[in-house]
């Protein structure tokens, strides 16, 4: 995954995120699905797609601790 895919990851809002990662999991499901029937050529597709879930369950994470952060603040 390359530094712009990584940007572009942190830039959508949670819901597009929430939405990609519902993606990305049912994707990794196919290609373990086709690796087990011996259909994948390149498995390692596999690790970067668990990868890439990685990324934006990172910046569900983040998104969601700066939205609890600015509310303890509004709240001070």
């Amino acid at each position: 995954m390359k530094s712009k895919e990584k940007k572009e990851i942190f830039a959508k809002t949670l819901i597009e995120l929430r939405k990609n990662l519902k993606e990305a999991k049912e994707e990794v499901t196919n290609l373990n699905l086709e690796k087990a029937q011996n259909k994948l050529k390149n498995t390692r597709s596999i690790f970067w797609k668990k990868k890439e879930i990685a990324y934006i369950l990172t910046a569900i994470k983040e998104k969601e601790l700066a939205s609890t952060a600015s509310k303890e603040v509004a709240a001070k």
